[in-house]
């Protein structure tokens, strides 16, 4: 089953004027898109590019539904993913400036019953992914089941902490849900129905909406996945749990368009406040983590990115802010294990070089090195994830994903080509492997298992 997450799972200054594209730059942007939609065996998919505000470039590419034949265009309706993550973290932080909530309150305010180990998470922490509460509640509940809010506090409180809050980063879906149910109980009111009337509606958000399956929604895209090699329905989830904070959106290109161009007023929030979100969270050892409210950050030689992924139900997004040139490049497509983001930073590299994605220089090593890191990793409860060697070539699978090349940048660093993710490989004191860091919109760490 798909998480609503960002982290693959192996799952600028221009002028206005200087980011109009010639007729033979778009007919570029065109060939560029269509032959990632080719090489990941995408059905369709939709971009926008966003200068200042105003759309440059809006278009939909391949099929929204390909049993029936139905071309995806602007209009076409995609799911969020974790996308929906900053979202969520708008509207907490518009009531943090309305004084209904605080940065530095605790669970416990609003949720009594709370675990004592939960005694010391605030909402900074859930905001920033480094409260310590497990991300593995999708692996331990059944996901055609419905819960509600309460049942889902229990089953989440009911696994351990991974870290003491503020100690480590690690990307929580769980702590995103979490955020809804406590948006929920600060006000009396359905996050999603405050997303509407707080942000969508004001926003002429026109079509985005917490996602109903039993609504008629027109222009709505299927969702599709790969298994080995074949495209397949997406798989199913129950409706109340397509209805969490932690990503359970419909919207278009042209909605986030409008999304994006508001970001750079203040007319959803303070200045400050946009500023705090978009600061890297300082863990309690005083090292920082490229995450800050709902929101994770790049860098294309020197240029500024504030960027978040998603992936839920057979949808994939991307939403790329170069900020320093008010270029924003959206990318959603209808397939798991697509990767917008690298759509979206290839297109941006079309518009200006300097923005294009720097990749890193692939070295010699010795395969007999490599041995020692074959095997397989566990990420979270239940994805394997499969390192091998062809001869001289290196390999990584996870689950039943198709298996990907990696290639060498040192003796114990790769890197991929087919998605923007690199891989340490890391020893203990006696050079025994003992697990993986996969580098992806944060770090995290896989077990070697065997």
């Amino acid at each position: 089953m798909a998480y609503k997450r960002a982290v693959f799972l192996i799952v600028l200054f221009l002028a206005a004027s200087s980011t109009r594209l010639s007729a033979s730059q778009s007919d570029k942007v065109d060939d560029y898109v269509k032959a990632e939609m080719t090489r990941q065996k995408i059905p369709g998919l939709s971009i926008a590019v966003v200068n200042n505000g105003e759309i440059k470039k809006a278009k939909g590419y391949g099929l929204a539904n390909v049993e029936l034949n139905v071309p995806a265009t602007t209009d076409t309706i995609f799911q969020s993913g974790s996308v929906g993550k900053q979202f969520t973290a708008t509207l907490a932080m518009m009531l943090v400036e309305e004084g209904r909530m605080s940065l530095d309150d605790h669970i416990s305010k609003y949720i009594p019953n709370a675990p004592a180990t939960w005694k010391d998470i605030t909402l900074r922490h859930l905001l920033t992914h480094t409260s310590g509460i497990s991300n593995r509640i999708y692996n331990q509940i059944n996901m055609r089941q419905d819960y509600s809010e309460d049942e889902l506090v229990e089953k989440i409180a009911a696994l351990p902490l991974d870290f003491q809050p503020g100690e480590k980063w690690n990307y929580s879906n769980s702590g995103y849900v979490m955020l809804g149910i406590l948006i929920h109980k600060a006000t009396s009111r359905f996050y999603g129905d405050l997303l509407r009337e707080r942000i969508f509606a004001p926003l002429g958000m026109s079509t985005a909406h917490i996602i109903n399956e039993a609504d008629i929604v027109p222009n709505r895209a299927a969702g599709y996945r790969l298994v080995k090699g074949e495209l397949k329905n997406q798989e199913w989830v129950s409706p109340a749990l397509n209805t969490t904070a932690d990503g359970s959106l419909y919207l278009t290109v042209q909605d986030m368009a409008k999304w994006d161009a508001a970001l750079y007023t203040d007319k959803l929030l303070r200045r400050s406040s946009l500023d705090m979100m978009w600061t890297p969270v300082k863990l309690n050892d005083g090292k920082t983590q490229q995450y800050g409210f709902g929101w994770g950050f790049g860098n294309a030689r020197g240029h500024r990115i504030i960027e978040h992924g998603g992936a839920w139900q057979g949808f994939t997004t991307y939403i790329a802010r170069y900020v320093d040139d008010k270029l924003t490049i959206i990318v959603l497509t209808n397939l798991a294990g697509a990767n917008p983001g690298k759509i979206a930073h290839g297109i941006a590299g079309l518009y200006n070089a300097e923005l294009a994605p720097a990749e890193p220089a692939a070295v010699q090593i010795d395969p007999k090195i490599f041995d020692a890191y074959a095997g397989e990793y566990q990420l979270g409860h239940d994805l394997v994830i499969r390192v091998f060697r062809e001869g001289d070539r290196f390999w990584v699978q996870a689950g039943e994903q198709q298996r990907l090349e990696i290639f060498p940048e040192s003796e114990s660093k790769f890197f991929l080509k087919a998605v923007e993710a690199r891989i340490t490989f890391v020893k203990d004191a006696t050079g025994k492997v003992t697990h993986l860091i996969l580098h992806q919109t944060g770090d995290v760490e896989a077990k070697k298992i065997k």
